[in-house]
């Protein structure tokens, strides 16, 4: 009770930054009221030096008495000051600096926390899918999980889900390996078709619940579902899309890639990376460039190892 401190009212770092800025601008007000005044008086006793008292009565510039320009000019300093009060300092300011910082900060962290999302959302399905394929090594496997695609040498795909090269044999070794199997694939993927492929089954992956499909395609909400589906089938394939191969990659047990020998710069869809401790190059057969080709371009095929 006796010899307690009473507890000190502290202001904080951002209230005193308001408080001293508000400080300020009343100055700034002050003085700008001091000058309008002073102006005004200034102006009046100019007028009166002149006419009633007579100084300086013969000296004019251009025709005007000389105190017509005065005050002009005192007038000019006078909205001069006027601007930089209510203008440059409330807009253009320290609070106003601050005010900009603060926006393109929550900006920034608004962006990096969407980020982070999108890569704990991607963890988890990578997660899922390395959880996934432990448990088809406990079970005995008896078909051949197939990752067929076409890619640029700097791994490029397509561009607004449309493949950017035409090539008459890859189309026709796509056609050759699937027919037959079941093609696993994306939602948006499947929608690039202008119809299902024939003698094909396809499998869509999607979250939509209500996502409509013709009839024969099945829907699946994951790709751990779709190869679920395919399981009876002795090699179903992935054909896409860029996410479906990513998180296809731990799961496959080969890659049917057909490797275009030319960089495209303008793709948006890319495929993964083929790491060379995970997968082993089986056969390779090369095609150049020729009349029906635009571009050269190589069979490959990996298994893992």
């Amino acid at each position: 009770m006796f010899g307690k401190k009473k507890a000190k009212a502290e202001i904080d770092k951002e209230q005193l930054e308001l408080i001293e800025n508000a400080q300020k601008r009343v100055k700034q007000k002050k003085r700008l009221f001091v000058h309008f005044v002073i102006f005004l008086i200034g102006a009046l006793f100019l007028i009166v030096a002149n006419t009633i008292l007579g100084l300086g009565k013969d000296f004019t510039i251009l025709g005007k008495e000389w105190f017509v320009f005065a005050i002009i000019i005192w007038l000019f300093l006078f909205l001069y000051h006027l601007f930089n009060v209510f203008v440059t300092n409330r807009f253009m300011g320290k609070v106003w600096e601050k005010q900009q910082l603060d926006k393109l900060y929550n900006m920034q962290r608004a962006r990096i926390d969407a980020m982070k999302r999108e890569m704990v959302k991607e963890e988890k399905l990578m997660a899922e899918s390395e959880a996934y394929r432990e448990s088809l090594e406990e079970e005995e496997k008896s078909n051949v999980l197939t990752i067929i695609v076409a890619a640029g040498e700097n791994n490029s795909i397509g561009k607004d889900n449309k493949l950017i090269w035409h090539l008459s044999d890859d189309l026709k070794r796509f056609k050759s390996l699937t027919s037959g199997h079941h093609i696993i694939m994306g939602r948006k993927t499947f929608e690039s078709f202008e119809q299902p492929l024939p003698n094909r089954k396809h499998v869509v992956i999607s979250r939509q619940p209500d996502y409509v499909v013709p009839q024969g395609i099945e829907v699946a909400s994951s790709l751990e579902k779709a190869i679920q589906l395919a399981k009876d089938d002795t090699q179903p394939f992935i054909i896409g899309g860029g996410e479906i191969y990513k998180l296809a990659m731990p799961l496959a047990d080969k890659i049917e890639i057909t490797r275009v020998h030319h960089h495209f710069e303008n793709a948006d869809t890319f495929f993964p990376e083929i790491d060379a401790a995970v997968w082993q190059e089986q056969s390779r057969v090369k095609h150049e460039k020729d009349e029906e080709h635009d571009y050269a371009f190589s069979f490959i095929t990996y298994v893992r190892r």
